[in-house]
Order: structure tokens, then sequence, then C-alpha cells
């Protein structure tokens, strides 16, 4: 998810930078948009080392007509790809350029192209703000649904006290997370999650695996994430870039996994293990390349049940009973099959998707699961994984109010 953040002129330009870090610490990618007043107080060159991209400062780039030419219709492109704008801090200049649909900069006329949810964060002098004219254009702006973060009252940089400090920087982040449909309510929570899936090594260049891709897993780490979690993300090999927040083990095997989840069961209070672990492994791997000598016999055993041991060493961190979600792949008699994998293993909750439907579950962008728990039973039809990731999410939710009032 892209969120692109303008940065307008005003002593509190240089908070924009720790709002960068925190919209990254909920895994979102951030491009900052510069006004040309911003960067008398901040160096594009701060936003560009902290968001790893690149920092827009005009609508019109260099005197190269090409790079003109890109440059005249990049807010065009910007303006279709985020998710999000604010604008932290927002001036009274800007505020006005935005209410009037006034566009003779990049970040106003970004403005009027996008189409996505505004947050602005005003900043400015305690007599700007409480002018009519200023008031007047937010008013304007509340009607158009762009979401208003007031300012802080307190000592200003102009030595006046009143309205007009920008709010603090936790305070806008949690704004943009509402306006992108990413609440906080696993604030607190510290979320283990499985994912991708496990090599058993057969000989030196050899090895049994399977089609999982580690999609469903990551969008759980990232939808945790959005939503206020710290993530402990242990991922079996995949091609995919992991959310950036999230703290990563790499493994390989499936007793490498279940060593790794085991160290960090203390430490967590959601376990989530999507991870299409190996259930079978070679007995012995060759210590050589096997050579073609014609028919072989592979002699297999069979791996640890990770989540079995998960749910059997499930205890209480601190006041929270631990809740542990498994995910089941079916191809046959799919409902009946999860239903006793979530009474045999002492599940909280088990997600299950049949496998043999085409274009979605291994190797899709899309899944069509069923999640299961005691009380009920959610179906959630063909989506995005990452719609499928929020809906297991609301069930977690759901269950640690359950086990709350329970432990009370």
């Amino acid at each position: 998810m892209k969120i692109a953040l303008g940065v307008s002129g005003g002593i509190a330009a240089y908070k924009s930078a720790e709002v960068v870090r925190l919209l990254q610490d909920r895994g979102l990618r951030v491009q900052v948009v510069m006004t040309r007043a911003a960067q008398e107080f901040v160096r594009p060159l701060t936003f560009a080392a902290l968001s790893g991209e690149k920092v827009i400062t005009d609508l019109f780039g260099s005197d190269d007509s090409q790079a003109n030419v890109e440059s005249a219709i990049e807010h065009i492109a910007i303006a279709q790809t985020i998710d999000a704008l604010v604008v932290a801090p927002a001036t009274a200049d800007i505020l006005a350029k935005f209410a009037q649909g006034i566009a003779n900069d990049f970040l106003s006329t970004l403005y009027l192209a996008t189409t996505a949810p505004v947050v602005v964060a005003p900043a400015m002098n305690v007599n700007m703000w409480n002018h009519a004219a200023t008031q007047a254009n937010l008013e304007i702006l509340r009607k158009r649904g762009v979401r208003i973060v007031d300012p802080d009252s307190g000592y200003l940089a102009c030595g006046m006290t009143g309205a007009g400090r920008l709010a603090e920087n936790e305070a806008i982040v949690a704004a943009v997370l509402e306006a992108v449909g990413a609440s906080q309510d696993l604030a607190g929570e510290t979320i283990l999650v499985t994912a991708g899936p496990t090599r058993e090594k057969i000989d030196p260049v050899r090895y049994l695996t399977n089609r999982s891709s580690g999609r469903m897993g990551y969008a759980l780490a990232e939808a945790a994430l959005r939503r206020g979690g710290r993530v402990l993300l242990v991922s079996g090999p995949t091609s995919i870039t992991p959310p950036g927040a999230a703290e990563l083990t790499s493994v390989e095997s499936a007793e490498d996994m279940r060593a790794a989840v085991l160290k960090l069961l203390p430490e967590s209070t959601i376990v989530i293990k999507t991870a299409a672990v190996a259930d079978f492994r070679p007995k012995a791997a060759a210590a050589q390349k096997i050579k073609r000598k014609g028919p072989m016999t592979l002699e297999l055993e069979p791996t640890a049940d990770i989540l079995a041991e998960l749910a059997r060493h499930k205890n209480s961190q601190g006041n929270k009973p631990q809740i542990v979600v498994g995910f089941a792949a079916e191809t046959e008699n799919v409902l009946e099959n999860a239903r006793k994998k979530l009474a045999a293993k002492s599940l909280d909750a088990i997600v299950v998707n049949d496998v043999s439907r085409e274009g979605v579950g291994f190797d899709s962008d899309r899944n069509a699961v069923t999640i299961i728990t005691q009380e009920e039973v959610v179906e959630v039809p063909e989506t995005s994984k990452w719609e499928v990731a929020q809906r297991v999410l609301d069930q977690v939710v759901k269950l640690r109010k359950r086990t709350s009032v329970a432990s009370r």
C-alpha cells in the first residue's frame, strides 16, 4: 500500500521525517512530495534517504524536454497509484489551494488529480488558524470528505501560545490508517506468522517441497502490522519481499521452522500458522548428488506436527491467553477435515481452503476460504489474499475479545 506524504512550508516540516518512519513501521510505502517552501526547512535528501523513494519537488523537472514531459504527467500517475494522500504539516496556503481548487504546484495538482482519501494535519500561527478564511477553507474540505487532524495547543515557534502546533505524529498516522481502512485493533499484540513452504533435502542439489508461494502469510503479516501489531514472521523460501517492518526469521526445513517457532512462541500473544510445512522428509539425505541409474525408492518419514505442538504449548502471556490459528489446504471433504483438525489440535480457529479449485490458493493472488471457530463458521468468497487476511484478523480480534471476557 502506497501513501503520498505532502510536506508544505513551516517549521513543523522537520517532524514529517518521523511520520515517514512511523508509516513505514506499519508496512506502508511512502513517497514524499515537497513544496518549494518546505525545502527551505528540510532538504529533500532527508526524505529520500528515509523513504527509499524519489522525492518530488516540482511540477516540472529539469530543462531537458523529455524530463519535462514525464514530470508534467507524473502527478496523474501518482494520483492513480496511491492509497491515500496525507499532508503534514499543511499550511494555511496549501489548505486554501485545496479548498479553492488552485493547482499551481505538484502537491496541489496531485490533490485535484487523486480520488484516494486525503488527510491534512494543519500547522500554523494561532491567529492564522483562527482566521475566518482558514476556518472557512477547513469547512469546505470537511464537506468534501477530507480528514482534518486538528492541531494541538501550546507554545508555538512564533513565540505565541495557542492552537496551531502540529498534531502528535501518532495521531497523524492513526488518521492515515483509518483512512485506508486499517484500524489499530491489534495494538499491544505480538503476532507470530509462519509462511511459505519448507524444503526437505534429498541430496545436495534436490529437495522435496510444495507449491506454496508465501503470499497468504505475507499478506497476513502486512495486515497485522497495519492494524498495530508487532509481527514475528517465520518464512520458508519464497521469491516475494516480506513486509519491511516484520521481524523476519528465514528457515528452510520443517525442523528449522519448528525450532524457530518454538523459540519465538513465548513472545507471542497470537500465532497464525499459514506455512505449508512438508508432512514427510527423506529418512536419510544423501551426502553426494544421487546419480541417475534407473528406478529409485525414496524412504520417507513424517515431520513434526508443529501446529499440534504449538497448541500443546499454548499458555498465557501476561493477562492475554495465547490464540492459535491454523490453516488447512484440502482437496476433498474440506469442512469435515477442517473441523477434525480444529478439535484434534485444540486450535482456536482454522482457515481452510479447497486447493483443487483453479485460480485460488497456491500460485495465485486470490483465495477463497472458510474460517471455523468453536462459535461460528465464516465463508469468505473468492477475493484477494489481502482481503482474506483482513477477514482472518477480524476473527482473531473477536476471539481476543471473547478470551478477555472469559479471563476476567
